[in-house]
């Protein structure tokens, strides 16, 4: 940051709140985070995280903005069709807080790839990713923020398998890859839906950081946007889960 004088305007919202303060914003200046999609669910979480003062955020996506996601995609215009998300993501969250140190990587996440973050950010849009992130994450002993959104519904939580006893991983909710799993570009989605899970995340990985509150560890958040509800779902381990279940075992 540039000066405690603009430390304390810029930040002073977060710091007149208890449960981060002063010491919240610092450890929200020494975080460092790693996020899996620039898309629907990552931009706004993006944005906001930025905006909060994070210091620094790792980007991965191999896609290009096309016209189709100007609908929900709001980190987007139409002058950026055609260009790489993670890139112009990367650019534009530098350019409107040159606080945060942002990098960006132009293809895909995979399992061989090494995350730099401490804390890991699932806002990606297909079952393998997920799993390969969640697998990642349990290894070595991170949190995963995880985030999904199709039609009018959405949902949040975090997993700490690696970090909490006893509390469960994303597959121990979601096993397998459900039979009538479809590509995102062959679902309808409401764009609103997809920012509200997109906050929701990155409000889940600030109270991570700075310790306020009780992070959705065990718990996943469920958005019905039709009915304009919202619930929330305990979760279990699994002691069968084929990642994490070696640690529940009696």
């Amino acid at each position: 940051m540039s000066g405690a004088t603009v430390d304390i305007e810029r930040h002073k919202r977060h710091i007149l709140l208890k449960e981060i303060g002063g010491p919240g914003v610092q450890k929200l200046r020494g975080a460092a985070l790693s996020m899996v999609g620039a898309g629907a669910l990552g931009g706004p979480c993006a944005l906001y995280l930025a905006a909060a003062g994070v210091g620094r955020l790792e980007i991965w996506d191999d896609d290009v903005v096309d016209r189709s996601n100007l609908q929900r995609q709001v980190q987007f215009g139409e002058g950026d069709v055609g260009q790489p998300k993670a890139e112009t993501l990367a650019s534009k969250l530098q350019a409107a807080h040159p606080d945060t140190q942002v990098s960006w990587h132009r293809h895909r996440w995979s399992e061989s790839h090494p995350l730099a973050g401490d804390i890991l950010i699932d806002a990606s849009d297909n079952f393998p990713t997920r799993y390969a992130l969640n697998a990642a994450a349990h290894a070595s002993r991170r949190a995963l923020v995880h985030g999904a959104a199709a039609g009018w519904s959405g949902q949040v939580s975090v997993f700490t398998s690696g970090l909490k006893p006893g509390a469960p991983c994303y597959r121990c909710w979601v096993p397998e890859t459900p039979p009538d799993a479809e590509a995102c570009d062959e679902v309808g989605v409401v764009g609103a839906m997809t920012g509200m899970v997109g906050a929701a995340m990155a409000l889940e990985t600030v109270k991570l950081i700075t310790g306020a509150g009780a992070p959705l560890i065990g718990r996943i958040l469920l958005m019905d946007g039709l009915a304009g509800v919202q619930r929330t779902v305990k979760l279990k381990a699994d002691a069968s889960c084929s990642t994490c279940g070696s640690i529940h075992a009696d």
